[in-house]
């Protein structure tokens, strides 16, 4: 059996044996998993190999790619503006940035992007990999957008443009990019999180390599709307780990991709949840009040899609929600995201958990890796 570091409190034992047991069950690579409860660490674990090339094994702090885990950074620092009343999720977007009310997108408030029913889960404008990291043109195309279906009568899942559109909802009113607001606001608040959109250089000896698990069903065509979505019309590559602006390059990783683009540890990222509901060993409190988190957990988009899909999931404001037929977690007041390569990370504040599983080896959006860890919290709850 694969060998693993860290430790886990004897009432999450049953964790410890979960992340032991992935590693003869699943192609697994090299991961970690944090657990707090009640703002206390229980869990930390990791394991295996950070590069496959090198052989690096993974260390306490190896960061990793997390694709949309991303949309949790982005969607705690939009609930946290509201709960301070700076943002009304329920405004049209407009009253923040003039320019966004432009070719039926008048009434689009920041709530329809982070439930992903905007109708503008891709934008026509093709741009370059610098236009991407230069922000402006981005801005500019999402402000030149038509929305693909009536705002509100439909979903799909939004992508990059969920980032660049509430980030510049978030810059509009703090004057601050995204990941700065996220920085001082949410991660330095909470001890300093290993959680970035856009990962700084001295980040870069940490980060782990991405390595696809065999059998890994592919993208579809470059025309396909999905592929459009996920590629940002071919901009970036999916996951593309040995090409330029894939998901091993650097480049991508120092970039503000504020959708789908964050890197973070294990620990950083179960930090976020943790401290979204319960704060951290006493820091500063919980950042999110009970009542923002229930406005955040209210249902707005499931069943079938606008491209005909049904994966089961249910989304709330930016946030997966508890789905026995997607992602099962610990229940009602369940709340996180998930990423491409199935790292996923969720809060709960009734049972006062935050919790993180990453992996270097891609299997795949909703892979049972994650899904046995939290059957395992479940169990140590006793809510199993």
């Amino acid at each position: 059996m694969q060998r693993h570091h860290g430790w886990a409190d004897e009432r999450f034992g049953a964790v410890a044996d979960a992340f032991a047991r992935n590693y003869a069950d699943f192609p697994e690579l090299g991961s970690a998993v944090t657990v707090y409860a009640d703002g206390r660490k229980v869990v930390e674990l990791w394991g295996g190999v950070a590069d496959e090339r090198t052989g690096r094994a993974w260390q306490a702090d190896t960061v990793v790619p997390v694709f949309s885990c991303a949309k949790g950074l982005v969607s705690v620092s939009a609930h946290l503006l509201a709960q301070r009343g700076l943002l009304d999720l329920d405004a049209p977007i407009a009253r923040y940035w003039p320019e966004f009310a432009r070719h039926g997108k008048e009434a689009i408030t920041t709530r329809a992007v982070l439930s992903h029913r905007a109708g503008i889960p891709v934008l026509d404008a093709v741009l370059s990999f610098d236009e991407i990291a230069a922000w402006t043109p981005v801005v500019r195309a999402i402000e030149d957008q038509r929305p693909l279906w009536e705002p509100g009568t439909t979903y799909e899942y939004h992508g990059h443009v969920f980032g660049f559109a509430v980030g510049e909802v978030i810059r509009r009113i703090t004057g601050l990019a995204p990941s700065r607001f996220f920085r001082e606001a949410v991660a330095e608040p909470l001890g300093g999180l290993d959680a970035w959109l856009g990962l700084p250089e001295d980040g870069l000896p940490r980060l782990a390599r991405l390595a696809e698990a065999e059998g890994r069903p592919p993208m579809p065509g470059p025309e396909h709307l999905l592929t459009r979505i996920v590629t940002m019309n071919g901009a970036l590559v999916f996951p593309g780990l040995d090409e330029p602006h894939g998901w091993n390059d650097p480049a991508v990783h120092r970039l503000e991709l504020p959708g789908a683009g964050a890197v973070a540890s294990a620990t950083g990222l179960a930090g976020l949840y943790a401290g979204a509901v319960t704060g951290i060993d006493g820091r500063a409190g919980r950042l999110l009040s009970p009542d923002t988190v229930t406005d955040a957990l209210r249902e707005l988009s499931s069943g079938e899609s606008f491209l005909g899909f049904d994966t089961g999931s249910r989304w709330g404001s930016g946030v997966v929600l508890d789905s026995s037929a997607s992602r099962p977690m610990l229940g009602a007041r369940s709340f996180g995201n998930e990423g491409a390569g199935g790292q996923f990370a969720f809060g709960d504040d009734e049972f006062g958990i935050g919790f993180a599983y990453l992996s270097n080896r891609m299997i795949g959006h909703g892979d049972a890796r994650a899904g046995h860890l939290v059957d395992a919290v479940r169990t140590s709850l006793g809510t199993a």
